[in-house]
C-alpha cells in the first residue's frame, strides 16, 4: 500500500487540474478576460504559488479541465497530458457527469478513477480528490443521493489505499445554500469557488480560516410558492431544456472547448474585488 500523505503541510511546485466544468471553474467570471473562468482549481493555484514563493521555490500551474467532460477523457486526453508535465500535486475530479447518466456503475466508476490514481502515485504526484456536494438540497437532483454518497465513499477507500488528498464537499453544509450557486443549479458562483478553494488548501495540510469557508451565509429573505415555481420555470426552460437537446443529440457544452490553461506556467493574482 502507498503511504498515506504526510500530516505536514508541504510546498509544491508543479500543479496540474483536470476534470470537468467544476474544475474548469465555470460560472466564477474573470473580471480581465470576458471568455475565461476562474474557478476553485486556479484559486488553489494561486495560494499554492504564494506558499512556493515564501519558500522562495519556482512555482507552476496548469488546468487541462473542460466542461462535459465524462469520466473516460478526464483519466484518459487529460491524465496523459498531465503525467507529460511531471507535476508534483495532481487534482483529479472527474464522475460528476458520468453520474447523472441513467443506470451509471458506481464500481466502474470507481475501478476507473483508482487505475488512474495508480497511474499518478506512481508517477510520483501526490493526488487530490473531491467528493461530490450533498444533493440533499437540490431539487431533481435529490433522488441521486445515494449514488452521489456511494461515489463519495467509494472516494475516501481510494484515498486510503493510495494516500492520496480528500476534498470533501459533501461535509460542507455550506454549499447546500443555493446562493452560492449560479442560476444554472449546477456550478458555483465566485464566492462559491472561493469557499470550495481555501477547503481544499486546508484538505493539503495548510491553514486556513474555516470559519471564513465553512460559516454558512446569513439568513436571507424568505421566498413565496409563487416565486419558488417561477424560478423552478425559468431554470427548466433556460438551461435543462438545452441540456435535454444536447443529450438527444448526443452533443456536449464542451465539444468545441480548448483546455483554458494548457501549458504549465507561473500565476498571476486574482483582482476580482471583496470576497474573491
Amino acid at each position: 500500500m502507498t503511504p498515506a500523505p504526510p500530516s505536514a503541510s508541504r510546498v509544491w511546485t508543479t500543479y496540474v487540474a483536470i476534470g470537468d466544468s467544476f474544475t474548469e471553474g465555470m460560472s466564477d467570471p474573470d473580471p480581465e478576460n470576458d471568455d475565461a473562468w476562474i474557478g476553485w482549481a486556479d484559486r488553489l493555484a494561486e495560494s499554492l504559488s504564494d506558499l512556493a514563493q515564501m519558500e522562495r521555490l519556482p512555482f507552476r500551474y496548469a488546468n487541462l479541465a473542460v466542461r462535459g467532460r465524462l469520466l473516460g477523457d478526464v483519466v484518459g486526453p487529460q491524465l496523459d497530458r498531465a503525467l507529460a508535465m511531471s507535476p508534483d500535486l495532481v487534482s483529479l475530479v472527474g464522475g460528476g457527469n458520468d453520474l447523472l447518466r441513467p443506470g451509471a456503475d458506481t464500481n466502474r466508476i470507481m475501478v476507473t478513477l483508482e487505475d488512474a490514481v495508480i497511474r499518478l502515485r506512481q508517477s510520483g504526484a501526490d493526488v487530490l480528490l473531491a467528493t461530490p456536494v450533498d444533493p440533499q438540497e437540490a431539487g431533481l437532483l435529490k433522488p441521486l443521493r445515494g449514488r452521489h454518497a456511494v461515489h463519495a465513499a467509494n472516494l475516501f477507500t481510494i484515498a486510503q489505499r493510495h494516500g492520496c488528498y480528500v476534498l470533501n464537499l459533501w461535509g460542507m453544509p455550506a454549499l447546500r445554500d443555493w446562493r452560492l450557486w449560479a442560476d444554472d443549479r449546477i456550478h458555483l458562483t465566485t464566492e462559491g469557488h472561493r469557499r470550495v478553494a481555501l477547503a481544499a488548501l486546508a484538505a493539503l495540510g495548510h491553514a486556513t480560516d474555516e470559519d471564513d469557508w465553512r460559516t454558512p451565509l446569513a439568513p436571507g429573505d424568505a421566498t413565496t410558492r409563487r416565486q419558488e415555481l417561477r424560478a423552478h420555470a425559468a431554470w427548466a426552460r433556460e438551461h435543462l431544456a438545452p441540456w435535454v437537446q444536447r443529450r438527444m443529440k448526443g452533443q456536449s457544452s464542451g465539444d468545441a472547448v480548448a483546455p483554458k490553461r494548457p501549458d504549465l506556467a507561473p500565476m498571476r493574482p486574482f483582482d476580482d474585488g471583496p470576497g474573491g
